[in-house]
């Protein structure tokens, strides 16, 4: 074979630089850019006070996740009115100590909680192709697994609720809030069934909560007449094309809806968020930052959704 011209040589080696500093950035500095992303959502019923919803998702926490831990804590100051916590909560066996007093300032708030797929095995590296397979999971036989009802437990003796096939409706500041959560969809642990049925009518607005936004599971809550459904899992596509859509959602949403929020049909709004963490053996982030968000439902009735990124 020919050699490679001087030019072509030097276009190469730009190449790999680019590649280098892009991966070091993504590796070293954009995961670590916390953010808070802000919309307004109108399902409430009319004359209703806004209320203020707090939703954490994949924190992949681990023990030594100091800067991520302090960042989690001071979403308190925040003062939501209810926090929404859509799984992945951890990455590590022995992180609950850790995880336990990040979310501590939170749970001076009502909240609720379902698990997500990495709450029940322990994390192990992955071929990245796999994610462009659609809702494969595999893998599982012989996992070690998370201990994913000590960490329930725990968020459940500071006052969260499990939403785990639970229906259920809290009082959230003088406001009457219904609420339905399924099990993990991406491990097919989900069993709508369970929870199905028309949400309660005598609510302000009605909630759904899962861990990956399956269409399937959508178009269930929407015939229920839930007004909101609030999930993760996609970590926003976690490297993005920049200023563009997902590359991969690793569910069967869109990629062009793999977090922020949308509408699945006229009368209901999902919200997916990007979440905080990674999986720790796929430590990048890219056009992409962890982020948790602060949703402001307001009465249907309000004038436009003031929403803000």
């Amino acid at each position: 074979m020919p050699a490679l011209s001087r030019a072509s040589t030097n276009v190469l080696a730009g190449l790999g630089m680019t590649a280098a500093a892009t991966l070091a950035y993504a590796g070293l500095v954009e995961r670590n850019l916390f953010t808070l992303r802000r919309f307004a959502v109108p399902v409430l019923d009319p004359g209703t006070p806004a209320l203020r919803i707090l939703h954490i998702s994949d924190l992949h926490m681990t023990a030594g996740q100091r800067r991520k831990q302090a960042w989690v804590s001071d979403l308190a100051r925040l003062e939501p009115d209810f926090v929404v916590n859509t799984g992945d909560t951890s990455s590590d066996p022995d992180g609950i100590p850790a995880i336990m007093g990040a979310l501590g300032p939170l749970f001076d708030f009502p909240g609720a909680f379902v698990p997500g797929n990495n709450d029940y095995y322990v994390p192990k590296p992955k071929n990245p192709a796999r994610y462009f397979v659609r809702n494969k999971v595999g893998g599982l036989h012989g996992r070690r697994r998370m201990p994913w009802a000590e960490l329930a437990g725990s968020m459940t003796s500071k006052g969260w609720l499990d939403l785990t096939h639970v229906r259920t409706s809290v009082d959230v500041g003088g406001v009457k809030v219904a609420l339905a959560g399924t099990d993990d969809p991406h491990l097919k642990k989900a069993r709508y069934a369970k929870i199905a049925g028309r949400a309660d009518q005598a609510a302000a607005v009605r909630v759904g909560v899962i861990h990956s936004p399956e269409p399937a599971l959508l178009s269930r809550f929407a015939a229920d007449s839930y007004d909101l459904v609030l999930a993760g899992h996609t970590h926003g596509g976690q490297i993005r094309v920049p200023f563009g859509p997902a590359i991969v959602t690793n569910c069967g949403i869109d990629v062009h809806r793999a977090r922020w929020l949308h509408q699945w049909d006229e009368q209901l709004w999902f919200n997916v968020c990007a979440g905080l963490g990674t999986n720790p053996y796929m430590p990048f982030r890219l056009a992409c930052r962890p982020e948790a968000v602060l949703l402001t439902l307001l009465p249907r009735d309000a004038a436009g959704s003031r929403n803000a990124r």
